[in-house]
């Protein structure tokens, strides 16, 4: 994968700002797909996030997950590369919220600054999660949280999906992750704590069964039976926290 690829999606995430007005559209998913995506984010960082702290939201697009967090009492600042996107997250947000244009992979931030960071609907457009993951890693302080989700490179979907352009002599248009590869990335970048969660996430023409694959049953069998969290959950998130021995 070369640096053409992040070059590509650059010029399409300034597309998808350019001439999207809604948050999915924005950022490149479908409607049912982003607040998927942010319910089950909420449920989980709800629980374990404490008002007045200070977050960066890294890639924010329009601020979707930024507001959820500042409505929740913290300080949070929304970071991304395409301007059009932050103009748009600056008109939907309150003033509370702070805006910085920046790389992910490059970030402008004071290290150990942050009480926690977040990078949601990026990782498959870029060459790797290790440069950005070490990023993350960086700006926040020791025991701070950093959260990364990515697509699950191990999904059956996925893989016909690939099987398919490959066959068609098509070209990659999308980066798949694996869950154990992230995981060791986290590692690396000195995090530890590290969990994992699986997101399964349904098809919009079948949305409405999506209540379904979130119920606590479903939640077990992904996490605890064998090979279906893998095979059969759309994308996934890793959290952790930085070391205080570093």
């Amino acid at each position: 994968m070369s640096n053409s690829f992040e070059k590509a999606w650059r010029k399409r995430f300034e597309g998808f700002a350019t001439y999207s007005e809604d948050d999915a559209g924005i950022a490149g998913w479908s409607s049912t797909g982003l607040a998927t995506r942010l319910r089950q984010f909420a449920s989980r960082w709800e629980k374990v996030a404490s008002k007045g702290e200070l977050w960066l939201d890294a890639g924010c697009g329009a601020g979707t997950y930024a507001r959820l967090m500042a409505g929740q009492g913290t300080e949070v600042v929304g970071a991304d590369y395409s301007l059009p996107s932050l103009q748009k997250a600056r008109a939907r947000g309150d003033q509370s919220l702070s805006w910085c244009k920046a790389d992910v992979n490059h970030l402008p931030i004071k290290a150990g600054c942050c009480d926690g960071v977040i990078c949601f609907g990026v990782t498959q457009a870029l060459e790797n999660s290790a440069t950005v993951t070490q990023e993350l890693s960086n700006v926040v302080r020791p025991g701070g949280q950093v959260w990364v989700d990515a697509l699950n490179g191990w999904c059956l979907p996925h893989i016909l999906e690939r099987l398919l352009r490959w066959v068609r002599g098509r070209p990659v248009h999308l980066r798949y992750e694996s869950h154990r590869n992230m995981k060791d990335i986290m590692k690396n970048a000195k995090l530890i704590n590290i969990k994992l969660y699986w997101l399964p996430i349904l098809p919009s023409r079948w949305s409405r069964y999506q209540w379904i694959v979130e119920s606590r049953f479903a939640s077990w069998v992904f996490n605890y039976v064998p090979l279906i969290g893998p095979l059969f959950c759309h994308a996934f998130i890793v959290h952790g926290e930085r070391s205080f021995n570093d």
